[in-house]
Parts: structure tokens; C-alpha cells; sequence
């Protein structure tokens, strides 16, 4: 991490973290990171053609991305990932706006996924619950997942250790009971070969979900300087994780349509329901089993949010130290070493977000999909930078040592970026273009359009005033101020 470009470095800095993550943290961090249940029910919404679109994404988008990632992380280890590799790139102000937009879509996104822990929490145990009820929930989740994420890491890792196994005993159990229920009573949906061909529908409105669901593997290296060896173990930690997320999500995908019809399948409750249908049918008494997985499931919605919290947090940390944003970002806690003003301001934006979208909506599903399209669209804008960052690093830095490095030299390279790019474009406009049923168009664009507006210009305004403290250069990356 840089110190001040002009007078002595701060007391405190995030690249003194303790090393207290290996390869099996790393890759459970990224499976609790990418491995996302709040997502499962929305991608069975898009029907069996939905298993096709997994496995050819994963093919077009996942793989490359995957490559891309591993050559980035393993040169540039630093505190503060996609921050670091945009800076190095293009400059600290679009390093800045990069590190911006990827915290606040994660003050925009913990309000959608503590919708669906509220909503999760009624089918569950609850059964009615008031609007009231459920506002107060996502609020005091916000705050818990700000409290936890202050903590020292060495402590915080815990969550996403936990959540990455939760995921994977409910999602896999999720499969498991769905095809337990589809050999006695025969699928719900059909599962012919005809329903694996794709055919534009109303259902695509979710087809951005599947490579949203495939984000984040950078997310390991925003906390680079709390990496036991990182140049060996983050290609490791890629090929591990993108195995099992891929393998995970269809099985779950499996379970969802092998119980319920796709006319009943609610983005909210989708799971909870599968599960509790399944349940019922299949083994009957077994309650208990369900309840405990019916926890683990609500504890993998505040898990995710504590990883993302994290990873973005200290990218957006990083800029407050190199003084390539306001310094209240940057501010560390001298006691636990974390950047506690981030989440505190986060933990701010996310409850405004929650306060305006439950004033603006009647219905759970209206404010989780609005909510959930904005974050993501704001959560995709970095990656347009990333993606390329890998041919402009070989170009300016061809010098640098890469413990690994993408297959197929520069044509290959070309061909993972552009590949990466159109998914991330296609994505961002079916996002924008796609309204789901029911939701109100013209609200649904207002805040998707506005809101992502907004949060491009509050990002590029962030650097203006760094440019009289940094001069010409900034973490030593030698990039000029504009």
C-alpha cells in the first residue's frame, strides 16, 4: 500500500494484516463469495433451458474470466485487487472510480439479499410478516454485517469460511431433495431435450443472473496483503472454486425445477419453497433436518454480505491511503486494522436504500429485484476496465514477473478479454432492457438509470480534489494524475 505522496506514511496501514489466509481459506472465501443462494431461485426462474445457459457461460465467460483473474492476482497480490490492477493500468482516477463503484454496489446489494433472508425467515418459521417486520430485519442485518466486517480479519475470515460451507450442504441438499422428490413423483417441470434448447421469452429477464453469479474471483486479492502465498495459491484457489460454484449452482438449479413448476416459483422464496415441498413429500416427519437447513440458508445470506463487505471495503480502503479519494475511506482502525468508516458509511447508504425502496414498492419481490438490478449493474461497470487491464499491463509491464500467465500467449489473451467484455455488456443492457413482470417500468428504470448515473459521477468526482496531493504519481505505479 502507498504511503502519502506527500509527508510521512500513516500510522496505520491495511498491508500490515496478519497472513491468515491459505489456499483452503482462499478458495472458501471465494465460494462464499461467488457461490450465491440468494441468485439459485431467480436463475431456476429462466426454466431447464436455464442448465444450458450455465454450462455455455461457463464456457464463454467463467473459464476466460477465470484466466484473466489468475494472471492479474498472482503479479499484482497487492492490498486492494481490481483497485490496484485498474490503477496500474489507467491511472489512479480510474483506479478510484473502479474502487468506487464496487463498494457502493455493495451498500446497494446487502439491502436485496436481506429482503430474501426476510422472506426466507417467513416461509420458514415466521409465516406472516408484516412489512414492518421485514424493513426492521434488512436494517438491523445491515448493521450486523458492518459490525462483523470492523472486526480484525483474523477473526471476520470465520464468516466467510462458515458461509462457503453452509452453501454448499444447503445447495447440494437442495439438489439432493429435488431429486429425491422427482424419482417418486416424476419432475414437475419437463426435463426433455426439447426444454434445453434456448427460445426468447419473458423468463430472460433473469438470464443476467447466471453471469452475475459467476462474479468474483478478484474479490480474494482486495485483502492481497493477508494472503500466505499468494503468487502459488490464487490460480490454485480459481480452478478449485470455479469447479465447485459451477458444479453446485446446476445441482441446486436441478433441485428447484425438479419440485416446483416455474408458474409458482417465486425470486424470493423460491428455495425455502423447493425445500419445504420437498421435504413434505419426501421424508415427511424429518421437520427438524429442514429447520436446520433452513438456518444454515439464512446464514449464508448474511455470510455473503460479510465476504463482499470485506473485499470491497479494503479495495475501497486502499484508495483512502494512496489519497486517491477522500481520506475518511482510507481511515483504519488502529486497534483491529480494518477500514471502519468504509463500512460505516456503507452500512449508512445501504439503510437509506432500504428506507426509499420500501416506500416505492408494495410487494417484496418489486423491492428485491429493483434493489438487486441496480447493484448489479453498478457492480458490473469495473469489470469493463478490468478485463482490459490485462492487455494494457502486458503492454506497459511486460517485465513483471507472472507466476502464472492466461494460455495462448497474446492472441489468447485478446480472445479471454473480448470474451469477458461482451458477457459483461450483455449483461448490463438485458439488465437495463429486461423489467421483470409485475414491476413497474417506470419506476423500475428511474432508479436503475438514475442510480447508476449518480454513482459513475460520485465516483469520478472522488479524485478531483486528490489530484493537488498525489503530483504525478500514486503507490509508486507512476501513473499521471488525469
Amino acid at each position: 500500500m502507498a504511503t502519502e505522496m506527500t509527508g510521512r506514511a500513516p500510522e496505520v496501514s491495511l498491508d500490515k494484516q496478519p497472513k491468515t489466509f491459505g489456499l483452503l481459506s482462499m478458495t472458501l472465501f471465494a465460494v462464499s463469495a461467488i457461490l450465491v443462494a440468494d441468485t439459485v431461485a431467480t436463475s431456476a426462474a429462466i426454466g431447464v433451458q436455464g442448465l444450458t445457459f450455465w454450462i455455455a457461460l461457463a464456457i464463454l465467460f467463467f473459464i476466460p474470466y477465470g484466466f484473466v483473474t489468475a494472471e492479474l492476482g498472482a503479479a499484482w497480490p497487492e492490498e486492494g485487487g481490481i483497485y490496484v490492477w485498474v490503477r496500474e493500468a489507467f491511472g489512479p482516477r480510474w483506479g478510484t472510480m473502479t474502487a468506487f463503484l464496487y463498494w457502493v454496489n455493495v451498500a446497494y446489494w446487502a439491502p436485496s439479499v436481506f429482503v430474501l433472508f426476510a422472506g426466507t425467515l417467513a416461509v420458514a418459521f415466521w409465516g406472516s410478516m408484516s412489512r414492518t417486520w421485514e424493513e426492521i430485519i434488512v436494517i438491523v442485518l445491515i448493521w450486523v454485517m458492518v459490525g462483523i466486517g470492523v472486526l480484525p480479519i483474523v477473526l471476520s475470515k470465520w464468516v466467510p469460511n462458515a458461509s462457503a460451507a453452509f452453501k454448499m450442504i444447503v445447495l447440494v441438499a437442495l439438489g439432493a431433495i429435488g431429486a429425491a422428490f422427482a424419482i417418486k413423483n416424476g419432475t414437475a417441470n419437463s426435463f426433455a431435450l426439447s426444454e434445453w434448447k434456448p427460445a426468447w421469452g419473458s423468463n430472460y429477464s433473469f438470464l443476467p443472473i447466471i453471469i452475475y453469479s459467476y462474479m468474483g474471483f478478484e474479490l480474494m486479492n482486495s485483502v492481497g496483503a493477508a494472503i500466505k502465498n499468494p503468487k502459488r495459491d490464487v490460480p490454485k484457489m480459481i480452478v478449485l472454486a470455479g469447479v465447485l460454484i459451477l458444479g453446485v449452482y446446476m445441482f441446486a438449479t436441478f433441485g428447484i425445477l425438479a419440485s416446483l413448476k416455474l408458474g409458482s416459483l417465486s425470486i424470493v422464496t423460491g428455495i425455502a419453497d423447493a425445500m419445504k415441498l420437498s421435504f413434505d413429500n419426501v421424508l415427511g416427519g424429518y421437520t427438524w433436518l429442514y429447520d436446520i437447513l433452513m438456518v444454515g440458508l439464512l446464514f449464508t445470506f448474511l455470510g455473503n454480505m460479510v465476504t463482499w463487505s470485506i473485499g470491497s471495503n479494503h479495495s475501497m480502503g486502499s484508495t483512502g491511503l494512496d489519497k486517491t479519494a477522500p481520506r475518511v475511506f482510507g481511515h483504519v482502525n488502529k486497534r483491529f486494522l480494518t477500514p471502519d468508516y468504509a463500512f460505516v458509511l456503507m452500512g449508512v447508504i445501504a439503510t437509506a436504500v432500504t428506507l426509499v425502496n420500501y416506500a416505492l414498492f408494495s410487494t417484496k419481490e418489486e423491492v428485491f429485484w429493483t434493489i438487486f438490478a441496480l447493484s448489479s449493474i453498478v457492480f458490473l461497470l469495473p469489470y469493463l476496465l478490468m478485463f482490459p487491464a490485462l492487455l494494457v499491463l502486458r503492454k506497459k509491464q511486460p517485465d513483471k514477473p507472472r507466476p502464472y500467465t492466461a494460455p495462448w500467449g497474446n492472441a489468447g489473451a485478446w480472445l479471454w478479454v473480448v470474451l469477458c467484455e461482451i458477457g459483461i455488456l450483455f449483461t448490463i443492457v438485458l439488465f437495463f432492457k429486461e423489467v421483470p413482470e409485475g414491476t413497474p417500468s417506470a419506476t423500475y428504470w428511474a432508479i436503475t438509470g438514475i442510480g447508476t448515473l449518480i454513482s459513475v459521477v460520485v465516483g469520478w468526482l472522488l479524485y478531483l480534489p486528490a489530484r493537488s496531493r498525489i503530483g504525478t504519481a500514486v503507490g509508486g505505479s507512476g501513473q499521471q494524475g488525469g
